[in-house]
């Protein structure tokens, strides 16, 4: 806690050191930025026309000029998306108010997005693009950027891995391309593409990018985008900007979010007094050993959880040279107990010029600290399954006081019985899993502009990724969940590096006379990951080596690859109404063998802008339509191995070394390779059209898309003896998928005290394998997938031709007039008489064709309220908690010990466990409202013009619709299996600026 004091104390110092040096400005011009809906426009640039002159304004809208000399002066204020504004006032003496309020750009469309490699206008894109500013972003207690944009964007899915702090969530852009490579998106920061291995001791690497530093986030869709990227973009790409300073005089910015979050639902599991009554009534002996408590367990490790963070930032100018510096402090509980992380991060940007302006420096610099203890997951499903009636804790207990189970049930000395759940209480409490994160990441742009030719630049970009993840797991011998190895304390170390080096030469000119324009771009690229992972022999806790453990053969192992790049883009548009857009792309991958190592992704892209022509200029109703046509081709290289096209034979441990003679000797283990593995590539076609209605009072966008993914990267059975396995990973199959994405943006009201804004969005999307073998085999079944807990060996997914991936494939229960299922009876679907594995049928798939969402946001005067609403339609779940627990075998196992069920139990009625049936897969489909806030801006307090403050509070997690029974519907893998709940949090905040 005294740290925790200490570095909101030296927070406070240091924004009350910085807010003395503001106030003693003196002689200013100020004024605030809004919107149509008077919400403030944070970013905008305001200047003192004729002059050098330039402020931005804060999160609030606020820009302050100082030193402004007597006399009158004009002010021009521009921001993207915005049309332009200036005023003329009168400075005599003392301070003066100037006030913007900016429309909206409907026909010239002039908004700058970013592509891949620099720029464009919306007005000129060609391609499926859609940007989210912080304006938009989603709000509350926000740990990792893809928060930010759930819901958001058409075709966009962000699947939250559960509700542990810095959990992070899975992300797919139309669905995803494949089968076993990634299906991740490429993720690129200010020009560095981040690496999709995962860092040791973080939960998620994506959470170690503070969330408050960004300023947009864009999403490339289709092919013809994404192909600039080519090797990683096949799973579209994420392109994040942080925020920078801009000309000015220095502003201060202070945030501070305090959040208390809930579980919002837990598993439904029988009381102690339904569990005595269910022995009773099927083992009257087993009541005996039954104890006396009632104890929900569930209340036992979940708790209320506190979160702090705050942010202050200061951006300007200091001679000549822009900046902006943060730091930010999170800490924040889990609603598990012990769970916890804290999270220091810290941002310097500098933006300077030399030679004249011919010359723009660019200079990224990120870091983060991040301490974390990490509760043990196996304590939420021992909490669903032990024994209510028995106590936390018990007198006679050698293990730290816990109750445990026995051999022989409240005899200690007879040892522990290795087939039940522990205490888990127990196992949250004596598990110490601690980590210590070091993450740097950043990059130096060059941009020189040619004096002899301005069109054309140099563009120079040195970016790096390096981190750092060590932690310790120790348990004490004397806890029960280690008493086999005698306690624990196991280290952990991990290093990675990246390394991105980029050139490219960029001309853009514009040639009035034919009405044309042109913008050429040619580059390379060499990036470069390296893994080290370094090897411990598991520990006991008093450190010596664990029983029947062997020592690493190395102490430390590497991975290491290289992508080296050629690319090149040429954007040409005629009158400012068509537009040409072509690029093409080679990458070599270390991952592939010489032969196959070099990929070519072309990419090719039209625009029309019908709006544009004479017949619609002065139509009063349609301000903006556009025609788009793309097509490109993407490649796939992620989540294989790094050497999978050589042959590699691995030493064995020391425990499985062969004698001779008096001599032991270490064997080498071959693993399969396949030297023929190549490029996984993606052909995609889109098509759409961007319209407008009533000057952008309606305005969005529809896309139709398909695309075929061949040479899939996937691990398939062979032929015993035609390798060194009977599973190898090759190009093998095909898919095609195809969607309409729609999204609508509506002002249905704009008044000057009251403004109401919605959007909508839905996507449409199929996948559908077309082809999984190397030679046909028209007798397989598939690839099964989809492992469960419960039983050795089940899977309840299957891959197979012309079906969707992940499809689950079961026997078809049979029910009973009462509407129950018949334990044990399944349809005979091929007529044979006999139920046997030829039954089973392909029924629903985990991935949902529709997903929509919702926002809205309502303006009155200082007042804001605003709602975040999102829907998966037609996805389904095998909920394996109720697979496992809802049964009879759950509480009366065959050793004699009595643990807990769910209250499906009643529904089922099963006594024996039927993981293959489909009474477990259940229809998940949901609409859940994300985010509900409450806002309002006090504007200028302590009668100073310089300052203003803002507060806000949220609900996240408001409620969710469905008619899923489990704990929580929205499972990427479709496999619910004691998920962590995700919970209902209520965050109140305060930003100050200065």
């Amino acid at each position: 806690m005294r740290k925790f004091y200490l570095k909101q104390y030296l927070l406070i110092c240091t924004f009350l050191m910085l807010t003395g040096i503001s106030f003693a400005q003196t002689k200013t011009v100020t004024g605030k930025v809004v919107d149509e809906t008077n919400q403030p426009l944070p970013g905008a640039i305001v200047m003192v026309k004729g002059t050098q002159k330039s402020a931005p304004t804060d999160v609030n809208g606020n820009f302050r000029f100082t030193g402004v000399a007597d006399g009158t002066i004009t002010l021009q204020v521009n921001f993207i998306g915005y049309q332009g504004s200036e005023k003329t006032v009168t400075v005599a003496g003392g301070n003066t108010t100037v006030n913007f309020s900016l429309a909206p750009r409907s026909k010239d469309l002039n908004e700058v997005v970013v592509i891949g490699y620099g720029t464009q206008s919306k007005r000129d894109v060609t391609g499926a693009i859609t940007t989210v500013s912080s304006k938009d972003f989603q709000t509350g207690t926000v740990t990792s950027p893809d928060e930010l944009i759930q819901g958001k964007v058409a075709g966009l899915a962000i699947t939250s891995n559960g509700g542990a702090p810095g959990a992070g969530s899975v992300i797919r852009i139309r669905g995803g391309a494949s089968l076993n490579a990634s299906n991740d998106p490429l993720i690129v920061i200010d020009g560095v593409p981040l690496s999709q291995n995962g860092i040791s001791g973080a939960a998620n690497a994506l959470s170690l990018v503070n969330a408050d530093d960004i300023e947009s986030i864009t999403v490339l869709k289709d092919a013809a985008s994404t192909a600039i990227y080519g090797s990683r973009a096949s799973n579209g790409v994420l392109l994040i900007t942080t925020k920078k300073g801009a000309a000015g005089p220095a502003k201060i910015n202070f945030s501070t979010e305090n959040s208390l979050g809930n579980p919002e639902k837990t598993i439904s599991v029988l009381s102690a007094a339904q569990v005595r009554a269910y022995v009773a009534a099927n083992d009257p002996a087993l009541s005996s050993t039954l104890g006396t408590a009632n104890t929900d367990w569930q209340k036992q490790i979940y708790q209320t959880a506190f979160t702090n963070n705050n942010n202050i930032n200061v951006s300007g100018t200091y001679k000549s040279i822009p900046y902006r510096v943060s730091i930010g402090y999170l800490d924040q509980n889990g609603i598990l107990k012990t769970d916890e992380i804290k999270r220091t991060t810290g941002s310097v940007r500098l933006s300077p010029t030399f030679l004249n302006n011919s010359l723009k420096v660019d200079l990224n610099l990120n870091g983060t600290y991040q301490q974390s203890r990490f509760a043990n997951g196996g304590a939420i499903g021992s909490a669903l399954s032990f024994d209510p009636t028995q106590p936390v804790y018990a007198a006679n207990s050698t293990y730290d006081g816990y109750y445990e189970s026995y051999n022989t049930p409240g005899v200690p000395s007879s040892g522990l019985n290795p087939n039940t759940p522990r205490n888990p209480v127990g196992l949250l409490n004596d598990d110490h899993n601690t980590s210590q994160v070091y993450r740097s990441f950043g990059n130096l742009v060059l941009n020189y502009k040619f004096p002899f030719l301005k069109a054309l630049s140099a563009n120079a970009n040195f970016g790096y990724d390096i981190s750092k993840g060590q932690g310790r797991t120790s348990v004490p011998a004397t806890a029960a969940q280690s008493f086999t190895t005698l306690g624990n304390n196991t280290p952990y170390l991990q290093k990675n590096t990246n390394t991105t080096i980029e050139y490219y030469l960029n001309y853009t000119n514009s040639f009035k006379s034919i009405k044309s324009t042109i913008n050429a771009q040619a580059g390379y690229g060499f990036y470069n990951f390296l893994t080290t992972t370094y090897n411990f022999q598991p520990l006991s806790a008093n450190n010596q080596p664990q029983p029947n453990t062997a020592a690493p053969n190395y102490p430390y192992g590497q991975g290491e690859y290289t992508l080296i790049s050629y690319y090149g883009r040429l954007i040409y548009t005629y009158d400012e109404k068509f537009t040409l857009q072509g690029s093409i792309r080679t990458d070599g991958s270390s991952k592939f063998s010489p032969s196959t190592r070099y990929g070519v992704f072309p990419a090719a892209a039209f625009s029309y802008r019908i709006s544009d022509e004479d017949f619609l200029k002065n139509n009063n109703t349609l301000s903006d339509l556009k025609l788009r046509l793309s097509y490109g081709v993407t490649g796939n290289q992620d989540g294989i191995g790094y050497y999978s096209y050589l042959p590699i034979y691995s030493l064995t441990t020391n425990d499985t070394r062969y004698q001779f003679g008096n001599t032991f000797y270490n064997g080498y283990t071959p693993s399969a390779y396949d030297t023929s593995l190549k490029w996984e590539t993606t052909d995609a076609f889109n098509g759409g059209f961007d319209f407008g209605f009533f000057n952008q009072r309606l305005f969005g966008s529809i896309d139709v898309y398909y695309r075929k993914t061949k040479d899939l990267l996937a691990t398939v059975p062979i032929p015993a003896g035609t390798n060194f396995t009977n599973q190898l990973t090759t190009n093998v199959g095909n898919t095609n998928s195809h969607g309409i994405e729609v999204n609508l943006n509506a002002i249905p009201v704009k008044t000057k005290d009251f403004s109401w804004t919605v959007n909508y969005n839905i996507a449409f999307n199929k996948v559908t394998i077309t082809n999984l073998y190397l030679v046909p085999n028209p007798t397989s079944i598939g690839v099964q997938v989809g492992g469960i807990s419960g039983g050795t060996g089940n899977y309840v997914q299957l891959n197979s031709v012309n079906y969707t991936p992940n499809t689950f494939y079961l026997y078809k229960q049979v029910y009973g007039a009462n509407g129950k299922p018949l334990e044990g009876v399944y349809a005979d679907l091929n007529g044979d008489g006999a139920i046997t594995a030829a039954d089973e049928y392909r029924y629903h798939a985990a991935a949902p064709p529709v997903t929509m969402g919702f926002s809205t946001a309502f303006n009155y005067k200082k007042w804001s309220l605003s709602t975040v609403i999102r829907a998966n339609l037609g996805n389904y779940v095998y909920n394996n908690v109720d697979a496992n627990l809802a049964t009879g075998g759950s509480i009366i196992n065959n050793i004699g010990v009595v643990n807990n069920a769910t209250t499906g139990i009643y529904n089922s009625g099963f006594k024996a466990y039927n993981y293959l049936s489909d009474y477990w897969v259940q229809n998940a489909s949901f609409v859940r409202m994300d985010n509900l806030g409450v806002g309002y801006n006090f504007g200028n307090i302590f009668h100073d013009k310089h300052t203003n403050l803002r507060a806000t509070l949220n609900c996240q997690n408001v409620f969710i619709i469905t008619k899923y029974t489990g704990l929580d519907p929205e499972v990427y893998s479709g496999i619910d299996n004691n998920t962590y709940p995700r919970p209902r949090t209520y965050t109140l905040g305060l930003s100050l600026g200065l």
